[in-house]
Parts: structure tokens; C-alpha cells; sequence
């Protein structure tokens, strides 16, 4: 029989740390190969522990891409807020539609609970078009036989004038005040050249010239309400020209000679009778 080699299946590694001045040995390890691969693999999954925990429970896991951070999660937060803000606007205007609708046809008021519930609102009639064409036209004429002047004629619907939002005809101060017997008008020192504004939305009815009161300026509002600008030095407005509340309408001039410091001279009136400003608006 042949000898074996007594090498054969017995494979073994050194590894050893030497000394670099003295190249004397300081430790020296020896394994074989199934214990190389041990080690090894455990050096792996060790490495991977260590990994996955400092990913896991460290700031180190918000380098990752798509992982949410603090400012990313805040942002979501918001968003969803303002999705549910959004959605409550569309309910509201739902409802507003809803009853915009009814209110059009002449049909009752809607359901608040059965609309909320439903989630939708009818934005068109039950009625045919030639039906509705019908009553556009017959409204068109009612309104357009109230007009005088662009300003409807009085109605129920109107606000009196305490819940009327005025505009201020020029800022200011109120140099003379309002007696209704001996000073039915109030006086609001100002710059020449100041702009004047109209109070509330009307018809320009009247413009002239006057040697004593300079530019004159009137206009026709609802609830037959007059609103006189006096004391201009150039009108930007003429009869007939319908203006928004806050329109420019003239230009303070200083042309009155019973006073020293330049004003506006204004007025209001109602049903023929005169009003004191002060009190419907804030100079």
C-alpha cells in the first residue's frame, strides 16, 4: 500500500502580526480554512448589525432618501390641514349654489342636512331654456323701467341708510361741523389739488362752476340719497357717468373766499332733507 500524505486535508493558515524594526513575531494565529470562513461571515453579519442599528436609532437614518424628517412630516401636517380647509369651502359653496339656484326658479329654501349628506349641489333648473329665456327677459325689463339715472328705484330689499358702508370722500379734518338749520354741510380742511372720492356707488347727476363755490359736484345714490362735492378746482367726472364707491371725482381746489385753509365743502341729503355726515362716515 502507498503512504499518505499526512498534508492532505489538513490545510492551515498563520497569520501573524511582526515587529517592523525587530521583525521579531508579536502574535501569530493559525486556523484552518472552514475557520476562515467562520470568522469572516461573522465579521459580516456583525458589520450589518452595526449598520442597522445606527440607521435605525440614530439621526443617521434621515440621510436616506425618501425617509420623512421632522420638516417633511410639518409639511404634511399642514397639507392635510388646508385639504380639510378646502373641503369645508366646497361645502359652503355648494350650499350657496344650492340656494342661488332655488331662489332663481322660485322653488324653497334647500335642505342643509340632506345637502351636507349628499355632497353635491344642482347648479341648473328642472325648467326648459325657452322657460327660463322667459323669465331672464321679464326681469331685464323690470329693471331697466326702475332705472333712472343707473340708480334702482327704492325697494324693500334696500338697507337703510345706518347699514350702508360709506366711503371717505377725502381724509382729513372737520374744520366746520354740521348745524342743520344754519350750516346744513360740513367743511374738511385738506391740500389743493387733494383727490375726492365718491362715498358710495350712483349716477353723476349734476356738475357746474360757481364764482363762489368753485366746481360743483352732485350724485344720485340708492334710498334717494344725494351726496354734493363742492369748493373743486377740476371736475374728473361728468353728468351722466356712473361711478363706484371710492372713484375719483374731482380735485380740491380753494376757491371759496370765506375761508382762509383750503376744503372740501360736502353734503348729504335724503328724501330732501339734509343729513350730517359725521355720523355715517369717519373722516
Amino acid at each position: 500500500m502507498g503512504r499518505q500524505n499526512p498534508l492532505v486535508g489538513k490545510h492551515t493558515y498563520r497569520l501573524t502580526l511582526v515587529d517592523n524594526e525587530t521583525h521579531e513575531p508579536i502574535r501569530s494565529v493559525r486556523f484552518g480554512r472552514a475557520q476562515g470562513i467562520y470568522w469572516i461571515i461573522t465579521a459580516v453579519l456583525a458589520l450589518l448589525i452595526i449598520a442597522y442599528l445606527l440607521f435605525a436609532f440614530t439621526p443617521l437614518r434621515t440621510i436616506i432618501p425618501g425617509y420623512p424628517n421632522a420638516h417633511s412630516k410639518k409639511e404634511a401636517v399642514a397639507n392635510a390641514i388646508k385639504i380639510d380647509s378646502l373641503e369645508n369651502a366646497v361645502i359652503r359653496w355648494n350650499v350657496y349654489a344650492e340656494h342661488l339656484s332655488r331662489v332663481l326658479t322660485g322653488e324653497s329654501s334647500v335642505d342643509f342636512d340632506s345637502l351636507v349628506r349628499a355632497g353635491s349641489a344642482r347648479y341648473l333648473s328642472d325648467k326648459d331654456a325657452a322657460e327660463l329665456a322667459r323669465q331672464d327677459s321679464v326681469l331685464r325689463e323690470t329693471v331697466l323701467k326702475e332705472e333712472q339715472f343707473g340708480v334702482s328705484a327704492r325697494s324693500e330689499r334696500e338697507l337703510p341708510i345706518e347699514g350702508m358702508h360709506f366711503f371717505t370722500p377725502i381724509k382729513g379734518v372737520v374744520s366746520a361741523g354740521f348745524e342743520r338749520a344754519v350750516h346744513p354741510y360740513i367743511e374738511i380742511a385738506a391740500p389743493t389739488g387733494t383727490v375726492v372720492s365718491a362715498v358710495l356707488d350712483g349716477t353723476v347727476v349734476f356738475t357746474a362752476w360757481d364764482a363762489e363755490q368753485g366746481y360743483i359736484l352732485i350724485i344720485q345714490h340708492h334710498n334717494d340719497l344725494l351726496s354734493v362735492y363742492t369748493n373743486n378746482q377740476k371736475l374728473l367726472r361728468s353728468a351722466g357717468d356712473e361711478v363706484k364707491a371710492g372713484t375719483p371725482i374731482a380735485l380740491v381746489g380753494g376757491t371759496s373766499r370765506s375761508e382762509g385753509a383750503e376744503h372740501l365743502h360736502f353734503e348729504l341729503w335724503q328724501d330732501g332733507e339734509s343729513l350730517d355726515p359725521t355720523r355715517y362716515i369717519s373722516f
